[in-house]
């Protein structure tokens, strides 16, 4: 049947009439959706939910919904799809699945988002066409083993046992102590900025580098460099040191018996220099034909340390059961030099009587028992003592304190008797055990500095791992852990077991040349001997190994353009170049020949390294950057800060000129690299500066866009005011407060209406204002206040303007349009849609909180709950990035992450699964992840009926212009008659489609709570019936059957029912603004059958019920959602039903977070 009615033309506004026209249709609307809408996901689903593309159809062309001349286009393309809402933006904003398996195994990210380590190298692209082998080295062998071996080296063999007797148990055990903590809290600081994402080789240049930016990266990098090349030369003079002292002494070129003093002296530094050069062309031919052979042989030289270490624990154990015989001979109190005498005695007793012995003929000028000896050999007796007594002695106590020396002071045991004349001149001063340097404390921490270096080891290897983020830390820690225990130990058990003297006889001369620590070794002191020099030697081949890629590493950079041609090598990548400046370099530290002169100097470089890596792991605590998210989690900026006072402190004890050196060699490369810098502009005094110093940091900042790791939150609040300038919208800067642990710009603007001459006072008001809000609220940042001559002018203006040079604003945060279906509220939200087309232009995150009321104070806690992401498409990564900054807020803290993801047919779930548990665990966010399976289905009579609705309100708020009675009237007499034939058909189905709640018409312009005007969602039945036309016999199956858009098509007639009854006669639409009463006619009786609606409309229609059905299942307890925000259509004639969408998708949920990217990687899993 038809409906008759009578409209008059009316001067009314459209929008005085919306409010009520709505209350009258959502009356008619559906409860909810049916459950033929698509079943949900099982009960045992995963804990982890992805939305994935279902099919392989083209993505569409156009960015945005509702392209007329696609329309039939689209609907052939994405025809059964569930994420027809997304569709417009699948070309800039992928589905997850299109993209999650590559992001889980580090390939190239979406497109439009370039990720940035790729466009600093473009040999990048080279290495992905290669197929790489999964790195297997786990913790043991990738990390701790490797540590090992550059930790313990020449030091702990050559220097350990006199720098106990020089500085005493007590002071020595300072020393390791120290030592020890300031390469644990570094490997503590590494440890977090290891674990922050990917580390690729380079070690300690690559992480500050990148954490305090390339001028300190350089600088130390360089440092660094020159450690790691002065070690090569350390450990060379080491090894050589071991074969022409004690294993072969007659190999020297330059003969030493005979001399005394400096010329002595003189020609064990040339042995040095000669052998020293000898090897290290040797070693660098090595590195230079392959490098391979050199890691191959690196277990064996790990092998010897090894050895050495529990040689000489197995020999502290014998001597507490049996010392060794290592007899010391003394004159006086005097060391003698055992070489060339036998027996220590002066004279013998034999069967023919007393003779003299090989000790009388050298302090003797004959071998007669009258001859004129030595005064001091005359005056003194000649003792021999154990050089090892054992463990159970109690040697330790004279051990406890130190014994430091002047340059050829004679090395005594001061607790025996000596006669001695001090006026007397020192002569045969080569028969006795002399102090080679002069030694004091600060120098003792030089050279033993270097025993604690290698620690970067593990880190250098970060490629080559199977799980880097673990065993960084834990086998670094393990082997830092592993060695200090052995040198503390060491320094106990050496003062324990071993006579002072010979502690302090640095290369052995009084027991018979043996290497110190060789004396306590069991079963023999050549298992140090041979074991240390091959480790020594193993060493330096490393150095020399590693130290040319890491220059070669600084020179691809580009940083230094004069290393540049440092850069190339072979064609394999060889550092050929690189490998020669090392070799240069490290020659000019073997012409140095004292490995105690080279120990210091190395010292500086390490210990500058280490107080950096402190530094960039403290700022990083305290600036608290979004992407700062280390998987290690012992850290704290106090340790960091500790870390580097001790390294600062180690640097000027070991050698003040030293350390000065150090830092102008690093503050010369920093200002090299720094060389296009600001023009210095010098004012008044601080102001002057503090101006400089601002205008530098702005234009540095306008350079280019922030790296991806750099990138916060730079928000843009923008607010609306009352008619007395107070803040409607106050939980908005709560929620900017909780979003601040990115502690980036913040800017509150709000918008006047009308000119600025007349309204300068009220913009003044609503400015303090803001300002009082914002320091209720404890938000830091700017305040600014815009008047145009409409709202939506201004708000672009604030948009627009906002910010100075590079400090701008990159996300804006707007609170949903309330109430928005109200007739005096339309252009809210039409200003809303055109606000979101503007940051989609301007490439600028949108963040939108609906229902901005119930979200929390600064005040509150949540002591338990979740925060749900639902991750449907990839638009760079804010909704990763949200979460991570709201937990950092004391209010969700407490509250659990979980990713929700879909899936639909033709998805692996189980994959997607694991490949999103690597993305997070690769980006250090803690979440649960869950696939909920989401299949296509028919669309339902609910989502016919929905949409009916949504474009029937649409089309009658285009056209329509009544009086408020006659609209009441006339749209009532519709209504009725249509629930009328309903419920003669059907009273039940009139149930269920009634059971949304109706509304009375608004009596006041007052806004109620957004919570309280959204209807609660109802469960649906589980069939929606459908209602026969009366020209239509009914037919039994037809109630409880769904049917699909093509069955639909194919027989409207008997199987579609309308709701709305047909107009016979038709007439042609009259131009707008001649309105008659047949034209208000042919507008309510248009043919609004379901077979007739807009296919776009209805596919995103079901979109929306679809997502929102699946998450009022899984997260309607949760505290707070986020969910990918759609993008608006381009036809401005389809923006209220946008909004209708949003509205559906979000219905049900208390706190929704809808957020937008803004076209670029704002989280990256590297470091």
């Amino acid at each position: 049947m038809s409906q008759r009615f009578t409209v008059s033309k009316s001067d009314r506004r459209p929008s005085d009439i919306q409010g009520e026209v709505n209350q009258l249709f959502e009356g008619d609307e559906p409860s909810a959706c049916s459950d033929a809408a698509g079943e949900a996901a099982p009960a045992d689903a995963e804990d982890v939910v992805v939305v994935l593309k279902g099919d392989s159809n083209p993505k569409e062309s156009s960015p945005f919904i509702n392209s007329s001349e696609a329309a039939a286009e689209k609907s052939q393309q994405y025809d059964g799809k569930n994420m027809a809402l997304f569709e417009e933006e699948m070309d800039t904003r992928p589905m997850v699945s299109s993209l999650l398996s590559s992001l889980a195994n580090y390939s190239n990210l979406p497109q439009g988002c370039k990720e940035h380590e790729e466009a600093e190298n473009n040999e990048a692209e080279l290495a992905r066409k290669k197929p790489v082998k999964a790195p297997q080295l786990g913790t043991l062998m990738g990390v701790y083993m490797p540590c090992i071996q550059n930790i313990f080296g020449v030091i702990l063999f050559l220097r350990m046992t006199w720098l106990v007797g020089i500085g005493g148990v007590i002071g020595t055990f300072i020393i390791v102590f120290m030592c020890c903590a300031t390469t644990m809290l570094t490997a503590i600081s590494m440890s977090a900025i290891a674990t922050n994402g990917v580390v690729p080789a380079g070690g300690s240049y690559y992480m500050i580098s990148r954490s305090l930016g390339p001028e300190f990266g350089g600088a130390v990098g360089i440092c660094f460099y020159l450690g790691t090349t002065y070690a090569g030369a350390m450990y060379i003079l080491g090894a050589i040191e071991l074969l022409l002292i004690y294993i072969c002494p007659k190999a020297a070129i330059f003969p030493i018996e005979g001399l005394e003093g400096a010329e002595a002296e003189a020609a064990l530094l040339n042995n040095m220099r000669v052998y020293g050069t000898i090897l290290l062309t040797s070693m660098a031919t090595v590195v230079f034909v392959g490098v391979k052979y050199v890691n191959k042989l690196a277990l064996v030289f790990l092998a010897c340390v090894i050895l050495s270490i529990l040689a000489v624990y197995a020999g502290v154990i014998k001597t507490g059961i049996e010392p060794p015989v290592f007899p010391v001979c003394l004159l006086g109190n005097r060391t003698l030099v055992w070489k060339n005498f036998d027996v220590c005695a002066k004279t013998l007793e034999t069967a023919n009587g007393t003779v003299t012995t090989q000790l009388w003929s050298m302090f003797c000028d004959s071998p007669f028992l009258n001859a004129t000896c030595d005064k001091y050999f005359t005056a003194n007796n000649v003792t021999q003592i154990q050089g090892i007594p054992g463990i159970t002695s109690g040697v330790l106590k004279d051990n406890l304190f130190g014994n430091y020396y002047e340059k050829g002071d004679l090395v005594a045991k001061y607790d025996l008797e000596s006669v001695e004349d001090h006026d007397d001149p020192l002569t045969n001063s080569n028969r006795y055990v002399l102090a080679d340097i002069t030694s004091f404390f600060t120098l003792l921490v030089g050279i033993y500095f270097p025993s604690v270096t290698g620690i970067m080891a593990g880190s250098n290897r970060s490629g080559d791992l199977r799980d880097a983020q673990k065993s960084i830390p834990i086998g670094t820690i393990a082997a830092i852990t592993t060695t200090s225990t052995v040198y503390m130990t060491s320094v106990f058990l050496f003062g324990a077991c071993i006579e002072g003297v010979v502690l302090r006889d640095k290369f052995g001369e009084g027991v018979h040349g043996n290497l110190v620590i060789g004396t306590l070794a069991w079963p023999s002191p050549w298992v140090i001997v041979i074991g240390s020099f091959f480790s020594t030697c193993g060493a330096g081949l490393q150095s020399l190994t590693g130290a040319p890629r890491l220059l070669q590493a600084i020179a691809k950079d580009g940083i230094v353009p004069a290393l540049r041609i440092f850069g190339h090598g072979k064609a394999n990548g060889e550092p050929t170049w690189s490998l020669l400046l090392t070799a240069c370099i490290c020659e000019s530290g073997i012409l140095i020949a004292s490995l105690d002169a080279v120990a210091p100097i190395l010292s500086m470089f390490f210990l500058m390294c280490y107080m950096f890596v402190n530094l960039a792991c403290a700022l990083q605590t305290l600036l608290r950057t979004p992407n700062w998210r280390p998987r290690f989690k012992f850290y704290h900026w106090a340790l960091s800060f500790l870390g580097m006072s001790l390294c600062l402190t180690l640097m000027f004890l070991c050698s003040w000129y030293y350390a000065i050196v150090a830092m102008g060699i690093a503050g010369s490369i920093y200002k090299y690299i720094e060389f296009a810098g600001a023009e210095k502009e010098w004012g008044d005094g601080i102001r002057g500066l503090s101006l400089s110093a601002a205008r530098y940091a702005l234009m540095r900042l306008e350079e280019g866009p922030p790296h991806t790791k750099n990138w916060r939150p730079q928000l843009l609040v923008l607010v609306s005011t009352d008619a007395e300038q107070n803040v409607e919208q106050p939980r908005l800067l709560s929620l900017t407060n909780q979003l601040k642990a990115g502690k980036g710009l913040t800017i509150v603007g709000t918008a006047l209406e009308g000119t600025y001459l007349a309204n300068y006072e009220q913009a003044q008001r609503a400015d303090q204002a803001l300002r009082k809000l914002m320091e209720t609220e404890k938000v830091k940042g700017f305040c600014q206040v815009t008047v145009s001559s409409n709202l939506r002018d201004a708000s672009s203006h604030l948009l627009q303007a906002s910010g100075l040079g590079g400090l701008k604003h990159n996300a804006v945060l707007v609170s949903w349009p309330r109430n928005w279906k109200q007739g005096d509220e339309h252009q809210k939200w039409r200003n809303f849609v055109e606000l979101v087309r503007e940051t989609t232009i301007a490439q600028l995150a949108l963040l939108v909180p609906k229902n901005i009321a119930a979200f929390p104070s600064n005040g509150e806690r949540f002591t338990e709950g979740h925060i749900d992401v639902w991750w449907i498409v990839h638009d760079g990564g804010m909704l990763m990035l949200l979460p991570f900054l709201l937990r950092q807020h004391k209010v969700w803290r407490k509250c659990k992450m979980r990713i929700f993801t879909v899936a639909q047919m033709d998805d692996n779930s189980i994959q997607m699964k694991k490949d999103l548990t690597t993305f997070l665990y690769h980006l250090r966010i803690d979440a649960m992840v869950e696939v909920v399976e989401m299949h296509d289905s028919d669309i339902s009579a609910y989502t016919y009926e929905k949409t009916l609705v949504m474009e029937q309100r649409s089309q009658m708020l285009k056209q329509i212009n009544l009086t408020k009675t006659e609209r009441e009237r006339e749209i009532q007499s519709i209504t009725d008659s249509s629930r009328g034939s309903i419920r003669r058909k059907n009273p039940a189905a009139v149930t269920t489609q009634l059971s949304v709640t109706e509304e009375p018409p608004a009596t006041s312009k007052e806004e109620k709570p957004e919570e309280e005007s959204k209807s609660s969602p109802v469960s649906p039945p589980p069939q929606v019936q459908l209602i026969h036309d009366n020209t239509t016999p009914a037919s039994p199956a037809t109630p409880s059957t769904t049917l699909t858009p093509a069955e639909e098509a194919q027989s409207p007639g008997e199987q579609i029912q309308r709701t709305w009854t047909e107009k016979c006669d038709r007439e042609a639409a009259k131009p707008r603004g001649g309105t008659t009463q047949e034209d208000i006619k042919d507008i309510f009786n248009m043919k609004p059958e379901w077979e007739n609606l807009n296919q776009s409309n209805l596919r995103r229609m079901h979109t929306a019920l679809r997502l929102n059905e699946v998450i009022l299942k899984k997260s309607s307890e949760a505290k707070l959602v986020l969910l990918n925000m759609p993008g608006p259509p381009k036809n401005r004639t389809g923006d209220e039903n946008y909004m209708e969408f949003l509205e559906v998708l979000t219905e049900g949920l208390n706190r929704v977070l809808l957020v937008r990217g803004g076209g670029r990687e704002v989280i990256t899993i590297y470091s």
